[in-house]
């Protein structure tokens, strides 16, 4: 059997491993809000955050190429390298997360991931500038992609602070003090702002990560928005073009239906409102980590079919110009990947000691 083969199958099982691991560490971020707050029962609260898991495993397709190309670029490695250095991210990556885990301490799966392919990168490169002194470092890593990556998760940490300074600020001024009176008045209106701008996050922002959004609404010579289009429309631009649209007609409707839940069931404003967070919460997780476990895998692969696509072709001479282009991942494999997410979410004791 191809050695390459081999480390496929053995990244594939990394991948599962790496998965299982990373929401033991994750599942902190999207669930100790609900819990906390007691926004519902541990069974409803893990039903809710499964589902945006699967939502959002659907939408990280567009994430997939960080690994690939985001840190280093690939058609100046040869086949051979770039399996060294996607094997040694993978090792790294689950020893790292599961001694965390094991004590438990939750760690960023992001920053574990583009530095691990950093250092991986930048090792491989210093043996290859070593053979050949002509070349520098800047030409094999993709230092601006790197900084701009880097750059969003220093500035995330910075923006998550005073967001949830200002929002906490401006909820707990509005109802302190008289809680029970004014929920009764503007509960309604305040969930309907909150949801309102969580149903934007999923729709406008969630979709931007989606290669599936990209679906024909409407097809060329069709009417839209009045006009006959000369050009297909997809649902990313359909969102695009009705954003305000969306957004007043959202206010408007989950207002209204907080205002009847409460009448007619007693529910909890807030509590719902909570729960659509951590729906969302998940959600982001799914979209935006999920190429933290399996990025590299898929990535290793797409360089395996690459290499296979061109046979005789030498893995200590042939360079990765194919994984440099945009590659769509398949969304079984996505799916999959989320049900293991879930899975894990249920089942795992390091997850409930993170938590």
């Amino acid at each position: 059997m191809n050695i390459y083969l081999i480390l496929i199958i053995i990244l594939a099982a990394l991948a599962i491993s790496d998965l299982i691991i990373g929401v033991s560490n994750d599942a902190v971020n999207f669930l100790n809000s609900a819990i906390g707050a007691k926004a519902g029962s541990f069974t409803t609260i893990m039903v809710v955050a499964a589902l945006g898991i699967i939502v959002g495993a659907t939408f990280s397709s567009g994430m997939m190429e960080v690994a690939r190309k985001g840190i280093f670029h690939p058609q100046y490695f040869y086949f051979s390298e770039i399996m060294l250095i996607f094997m040694a991210v993978m090792i790294t990556d689950i020893i790292l997360l599961d001694t965390f885990n094991t004590y438990g301490m939750p760690t960023s799966t992001t920053v574990s991931i583009v530095f691990e392919l950093l250092g991986a990168a930048v090792a491989i490169t210093l043996f290859k500038i070593s053979a050949d002194s002509t070349e520098n470092l800047s030409h094999y890593i993709n230092s601006g992609k790197a900084l701009m990556i880097i750059s969003g998760i220093l500035l995330s940490v910075v923006v998550s602070f005073f967001s949830g300074a200002i929002v906490q600020f401006v909820s707990r001024s509005f109802f302190s003090f008289d809680f029970k009176k004014k929920i009764k008045y503007w509960g309604e209106i305040w969930g309907g702002i909150a949801i309102t701008a969580i149903t934007y996050f999923i729709l406008i922002k969630g979709l931007k990560g989606s290669a599936y959004a990209d679906n024909i609404m409407a097809e060329a010579g069709s009417m839209y928005r009045g006009v006959i289009t000369p050009e297909a429309i997809t649902l990313k631009q359909w969102v695009k073009d009705y954003v305000f649209e969306i957004i007043g007609i959202s206010f408007m409707f989950w207002t209204i239906l907080l205002q009847l839940l409460h009448w007619v069931f007693k529910i909890d404003i807030m509590k719902l409102t909570v729960l659509a967070g951590t729906f969302a919460l998940a959600m982001a997780f799914a979209g935006n980590d999920l190429v933290n476990f399996i990025g590299v895998p898929l990535a290793a692969y797409a360089s395996y079919q690459d290499f296979m696509a061109h046979p005789g072709a030498d893995p200590g001479n042939f360079l990765m110009d194919g994984i440099g282009g945009k590659v769509t991942t398949p969304i079984e494999l996505l799916i999959i990947a989320g049900l293991i997410m879930v899975v894990t979410l249920w089942t795992s004791k390091k997850a409930r000691s993170v938590i």
